[in-house]
């Protein structure tokens, strides 16, 4: 779904990036009223195990591949708001120091990727949870559902967007068609993944999934299982092994968006990526010569990146709050004055 510069004409690219300025900068409103202190570091690594397993594309169907978009698990665990936050991070991340999705395409890479999966899979997960069992069981396969759900939005989204700013004469019917059918097959994929990763953290830290505060804390098993240090550390592993290991084995075939764009030959308006020649371009590191030493390098630095901008920035909007909290007493009380001796 990374979207190269090019697809949509800038007008769609405009309107897409004020869209997206938009629900970030809510999103980050939201963040800094409602985000736990305890859900800062968790930001950080649902930033860093997403780009981790992003860059890991499985096949789908012959000659298709796809990979985790991750909004809807950001959703789960940190809400909407901040999952929105945390993608876009990522996404930000790829453009900007992997070439990974145009510059010019920021706004509908975001909006498509981080804004309609977090908010529409949060939507049909809290749906969801109103029909299952409200149970460990009932919230993990709630998260599989809503995840897979969120990839058919974000395809739609790109759709109707095509629709409005199309650069090359495909009709909308045809484009809706393939993105959707493929995407279709790419879901089942994503709510694999967010199932099992959203029945992990539920197996270790019941508490830190904000998708389920209101469920009875009995039927979730509600028992933390590993200390919160331990928890972070081993989020951080699995993503550094993903990005540096699983990621050797990832299907060499075009994803769901690049196969519809070489299919219908929208890929013939594609232009090249302005910073084609980043340090870590198309996750190689520049210099390396051994390519297996090479996409290690990228993807760990890609992780201890996306890490530090995703809780660094959770932690900067948090600070705000207190900032702004000690100010609206100043202003109601009035400065603490020294006594006299």
């Amino acid at each position: 779904m990374h979207a190269p510069d090019g697809f949509l004409n800038a007008g769609t690219a405009v309107a897409t990036g004020a869209i997206s300025a938009g629900a970030i900068g809510v999103g980050l409103r939201q963040a800094r009223e409602q985000l736990a202190d305890r859900q800062v570091p968790l930001a950080g690594i649902s930033a860093a195990f997403i780009f981790a397993a992003q860059m890991f594309n499985f096949p789908v169907a012959a000659g298709t591949t796809g990979h985790l978009l991750g909004g809807a698990l950001a959703a789960i665990l940190l809400g909407p708001a901040v999952g929105s936050v945390v993608v876009a991070v990522v996404v930000i991340v790829q453009a900007l120091l992997f070439a990974d999705g145009g510059v010019s395409a920021l706004g509908y890479n975001v909006l498509n990727m981080a804004v309609v999966t977090a908010f529409g899979g949060y939507a049909v997960f809290r749906g969801l949870l109103r029909l299952l069992p409200r149970t460990a069981t009932g919230v993990v396969f709630a998260s599989g559902i809503a995840a897979g759900v969120s990839v058919v939005l974000s395809a739609t989204a790109f759709s109707l967007e095509w629709l409005f700013g199309a650069t090359f004469p495909v009709p909308f019917d045809t484009v809706f068609g393939a993105m959707v059918g493929v995407h279709l097959l790419i879901g089942i994929g994503e709510g694999v993944l967010t199932g099992l990763t959203v029945g992990a953290v539920l197996a270790a830290r019941p508490d830190l999934v904000a998708g389920v505060h209101d469920l009875d804390r009995v039927a979730l098993r509600d028992r933390a299982s590993i200390g919160m240090r331990g928890f972070l550390l081993a989020g951080a592993l699995v993503a550094l092994l993903l990005a540096t290991v699983v990621s050797q084995f990832a299907a060499p075939a075009p994803d769901g968006l690049e196969r519809v764009a070489e299919d219908t030959g929208i890929a013939e308006v594609a232009r090249d990526h302005a910073l084609a020649d980043a340090p870590f371009a198309d996750y190689a590191t520049h210099g390396l010569r051994n390519e297996s030493l090479s996409l290690a390098v990228a993807g760990t630095a890609g992780v201890v990146i996306t890490l530090a901008v995703g809780a660094g920035l959770v932690a900067a909007v948090r600070r705000g709050r207190g900032r702004g909290r000690a100010s609206e007493g100043e202003h109601e009380h009035g400065p603490a004055r020294a006594g006299v001796g």
